[in-house]
């Protein structure tokens, strides 16, 4: 009995924080650092790291569910950073290899075509295998006429460096003629960037603990509400992702006013 009752409570709380959720007004965008794979197969005794990367890797067809359930819009994963370069060759291959592995899964993934989810991957693409140009390719083509929910995938991204090629590419149409010095302005920067005409991320979720952007839409987070959590990416539940989006609502948003 005593094992019970707080299953009941857990489903009480549950049906009453999607009730107050439905209720009130939901993010459009929201931005996800995934963190914490490689402490989770630590604190769980996984054979290997890559276990851990794998196991966040199947969590996130449950948060795209999620996101549907509330009526979220578009999601923007930070899947792989230009940072994340710098770790282990091995396991650079091994992330690479689960990346893969989750497009070729996405591409007949019934969630993708049922819900009308389109994808698109931003990031540095020159860095990639011509093998994952080429999954990302078909993906994309194979999604680009959906429109009722956008997942956006971060790979080989960073904020800096989406800012330094957006500046390179101004530089060229400066340097051909096309616009001139003064016309730069916050709009046309933002029109360069790798989010062209995506709306801005209205709640950047983090986990595992960590408590700063890491180079995650350095732009487009200037007025992002930001959630920080303890529970570590392949342990991270509906609940939690409940509570996140709870507080998004309780907050008051004044843009600087």
């Amino acid at each position: 009995m005593l094992m019970y009752v707080p299953s009941v409570f857990y489903k009480v709380y549950e049906k009453t924080l999607r009730r107050q959720i439905l209720a009130n007004k939901r993010p459009h965008h929201v931005g996800l650092i995934v963190d914490g794979n490689r402490r989770f197969a630590m604190a769980q005794k996984l054979a290997t790291r890559k276990a851990g990367h794998m196991a966040g890797s199947d969590n996130l067809e449950g948060f795209l569910r999620w996101c549907l359930d509330l009526e979220i819009k578009m999601v923007t994963l930070y899947g792989f950073s230009t940072e994340n370069y710098n770790r282990s060759g091995e396991e650079v291959e091994e992330l690479m290899s689960i990346i893969l592995n989750k497009f070729r899964t996405l591409k007949t993934d019934p969630l993708i075509a049922d819900e009308n989810v389109k994808i698109k991957v931003i990031g540095r693409r020159d860095q990639l295998s011509q093998e994952m140009n080429e999954e990302i390719d078909t993906v994309e083509a194979q999604t680009a006429g959906h429109s009722s929910f956008q997942l956006n995938i971060a790979i080989g991204y960073g904020g800096r460096a989406e800012i330094v090629d957006a500046v390179k590419k101004i530089g060229e149409q400066i340097k051909i003629g096309e616009i001139d010095i003064d016309d730069i302005d916050e709009q046309l920067l933002s029109n360069h960037l790798y989010t062209e005409g995506m709306p801005d991320p209205d709640l950047i979720i983090r986990t595992s603990g960590e408590e700063r952007l890491s180079g995650f839409l350095l732009w487009q987070s200037a007025y992002s509400e930001l959630y920080f959590t303890e529970t570590f990416w392949p342990a991270f539940r509906k609940i939690d992702f409940w509570r996140a989006i709870r507080v998004w609502q309780q907050r008051n948003r004044r843009f600087g006013k």
